[in-house]
């Protein structure tokens, strides 16, 4: 048995020293890993996840060649490969469905991935060569696919060129995925199926190249030129082009009291008072709306609305109890940005403050950005910074690469490092409350550490222990970082560059979703190639107008706030109800929690209080989210604990809905004898007064003839004139015309 076992072995390492050179021979990294990619072995759900699946792990999409190659011929004896026969490889007998596999039978004796997998182990299962070509790039054909229609299939090629020039057809070995499966489908062999009209991007992937196919598929009837005619700026001509183009219908213009309310609500996150609503409706001027525009962005709300944008940008909060900064630090952050948007500062100018902040967050309150995102042990590195600050200023989603190859885009482990170089100076020094606030210093700039003022920039990688220089995401050549230098100020260059997309997308895409209620890219904080906008022209415009501003945030919500896109009607037509994604007609939303506390306080006159802060502050002007308000938290504020815009909630349920209905809270306010409803019987006002105040104070619209006939009549019938004014009150409150924008 010995004698027999210690032959085969000679013969496996003769057959490999044999193959070694043969130009037939399978490339582990080109053909094997691509291939395990292609049939979801190394995902996430199967053996591409951290603990593997049943004894047998694989790099999450083969971000980890060497070590995925250890485990199929080295662990527990070899046994996953037999060379003296391959067809009996416990591998291939699992694949093909012949031995227990959770993932069942995935290929066929004699098909073409089994005749390669036996010829990679017949050549000896060579694993990583130096001399291994890499993937330069894919092309995808057709590049992309229009006037496609329901039942019609469409085949895609895919070649790859490597780094020594020569190009391959790599269809077969690629992972195909659609971003939108209910719109067009696309099955393993690359065959896309267009299922309903619409469109959507199919993705592309082979080893860390991504590419996309944008599908369209027009909707059967075309829609009438005339209700495309108005149009007031370029983004109202890039977004009809795109509804002609798919052939669906646009909503009609939304009325003077929908426009006030919305805007009122979008802009400066309050509601208008009865008199200011009663003064627009009056307005015959044609220009009103543009007027109110610019009296939208000039009002001190206005600071206070987007001063908590940015707070929840920059994730200010207290970071821990112990955080020495406590709520004196995250106050001063918010009004130093407070006193940024009321100076109107260009975005590119903020940015820069905010990454090159330093020194202690008493004098530099921008500093409590790195508070909350270094952590506790003022380690940069190994912190969320370098995810924080990719999402936050580039709308770029890193942090699986930390750990692996992200799943989705061409970055790397070794890109998450480079860019987490650029903060490998960064040091946090916490101090006992008593002894003074923290600071952020840089290693080495102030003679603590000498070793360090000399040492070259960049941090070791911690799964193949190389040491990487800091290099932007997009792989630039940078200008060499002197030892003793801070990195960031490179880094802060490379971002706020004109020419970088991803920094003037990642802004335009937010404020594109603030106001318009989805972005051109979702989510809005993922932006990437394989996740395209939905509108490549109007995106490409928008970035370009924002810079051309000077990166003026106005500016760009005054083009957004005046385009006929902005005031269509949220109510749909036949050809656009079921559109989500192309800016047919306004989306409702629910309200963000602060605003919709501060509507309802506003509505019934009677203000809130929060713990620590004056009777009458609004909710959109606390800068702590940690102030302790059970409405805030139950309709979804952001805690701020990570960059992501999924922290703010906007999504209705049930408890809410009862918190509005039954909760004391409401009802004490509808009830107050300081409230509004209070002063209004107490001013002896006239039915039809009452009730036009209490419809302008809660929907910025006046009462229809059928609504004020229904109140009537519950007046008549005797009840108590207040208790029917309540009733009313209540009603109106709890609608969703109030609780929603729209």
């Amino acid at each position: 048995m010995f004698r027999t076992t210690f032959l085969a072995v000679c013969l496996a390492v003769i057959l490999s020293a044999g193959n070694a050179g043969a130009d037939e021979a399978p490339s582990f990294v080109n053909d094997i890993v691509p291939l395990f990619t292609r049939f979801g072995c190394n995902q996430g759900a199967c053996h591409g996840k951290g603990a593997g699946q049943n004894g047998f792990r694989l790099s999450l999409r083969g971000y980890a060649p060497e070590l995925d190659h250890t485990s199929l011929t080295r662990e527990f004896s070899s046994r996953r490969i037999s060379f003296t026969d391959p067809a009996s490889s416990t591998l291939l007998r699992k694949v093909c469905g012949q031995a227990p596999h959770e993932g069942g039978k995935l290929i066929s004796r004699g098909d073409r991935a089994y005749n390669l997998l036996v010829a990679w182990i017949r050549a000896g299962a060579r694993g990583p060569q130096k001399d291994d070509p890499s993937s330069q790039s894919i092309r995808v054909s057709p590049e992309k696919i229009t006037r496609a229609e329901p039942g019609q299939s469409h085949r895609l090629k895919v070649e790859v060129t490597f780094s020594d020039g020569k190009t391959r057809d790599v269809t077969w070995l690629c992972k195909f995925e659609s971003n939108d499966a209910g719109q067009a489908q696309v099955d393993a062999h690359g065959v896309i199926h267009i299922r309903r009209p619409g469109e959507t991007a199919i993705r592309v992937m082979f080893q860390t190249q991504v590419a996309v196919v944008v599908v369209t598929a027009p909707h059967e009837r075309p829609v009438d030129p005339t209700r495309l005619a108005v149009r007031n700026n370029f983004i109202d001509e890039h977004v009809f082009r795109k509804l002609a183009e798919l052939r669906i219908d646009p909503s009609d213009l939304c009325t003077d009291a929908e426009f006030l309310r919305r805007a009122y609500l979008d802009t400066i996150g309050v509601l208008p008072t009865p008199a200011e609503a009663k003064a627009f409706l009056a307005d015959t001027r044609a220009d009103k709306r543009n007027r109110l525009i610019d009296q939208l962005l000039a009002r001190p709300e206005f600071n206070d609305y987007w001063a908590l944008f940015l707070s929840d940008l920059f994730q200010n909060r207290k970071e821990r109890d112990h955080d020495v900064r406590g709520t004196k630090g995250v106050r001063a952050f918010h009004a130093w940005l407070h006193k940024q948007v009321a100076a109107n500062r260009p975005w590119d100018e903020l940015a820069r403050d905010v990454l090159l902040a330093s020194g202690k967050c008493s004098d530099s309150p921008a500093v409590g950005y790195y508070i909350v995102t270094v952590g506790e042990h003022g380690d940069a590195v190994r912190s969320e910074v370098a995810d924080s600050v990719a999402q936050a200023f580039l709308g770029t989603r890193i942090g699986c690469a930390r750990c692996h190859n992200h799943p989705l885009e061409r970055y790397t482990q070794d890109d998450f490092y480079h860019f987490a170089a650029f903060f490998s100076r960064v040091k946090l020094d916490r101090q006992e409350p008593k002894k003074g606030p923290t600071s952020l210093r840089l290693l080495g700039a102030d003679g603590r550490e000498p070793h360090m003022a000399k040492a070259k920039v960049g941090v070791n990688q911690p799964r193949t222990g190389q040491f990487l220089a800091p290099q932007p995401l997009d792989r630039a050549s940078i200008a060499t970082i002197e030892p003793g230098a801070d990195p960031r100020v490179v880094l802060a260059k490379w971002i706020i560059d004109p020419k970088n997309e991803y920094f003037s997308g990642a802004m335009v895409n937010r404020i594109w979703r603030h106001y318009l209620g989805v972005g051109l890219v979702e989510p809005v904080d993922d932006l990437r190639p394989s996740n395209p906008p939905t509108n490549p022209e109007l995106w490409k415009s928008l970035n370009q107008e924002f810079v051309k501003s000077k990166f003026n945030l106005k500016h760009l919500m005054r083009l957004m706030l005046q385009s006929r896109t902005y005031q269509l009607s949220a109510a749909t037509r036949a050809g656009n109800a079921v559109d989500t994604r192309f800016y047919s007609h306004y989306y409702a939303r629910r309200l963000p929690a602060e605003v919709l506390l501060d509507a309802i306080s506003s509505a019934t006159g009677v203000p809130d209080s929060f713990p620590g802060y004056p009777v009458g502050i609004r909710a959109v002007q606390m800068p702590d989210p940690g102030t302790k308000s059970y409405f805030l938290t139950l309709f979804g504020r952001s805690d701020r604990v990570t960059a992501c815009a999924c922290e703010r909630s906007g999504e209705v349920t049930m408890p809410q809905l009862l918190h509005l209905q039954n909760g004391e809270s409401v009802a004490q306010k509808i009830r107050s004898g300081e409230g509004r409803l209070a002063r209004l019987l107490k001013e002896k006002k006239t039915e039809d007064e009452v009730i036009e105040e209490l419809f302008l104070a809660t929907l910025t619209r006046l009462p229809t003839a059928g609504q004020k006939t229904a109140v009537r009549s519950a007046l008549a019938e005797g009840d108590p004139r207040d208790v029917v004014y309540r009733d009313l009150f209540w009603a109106l409150v709890n609608s969703k015309e109030f609780a929603f924008n729209h």
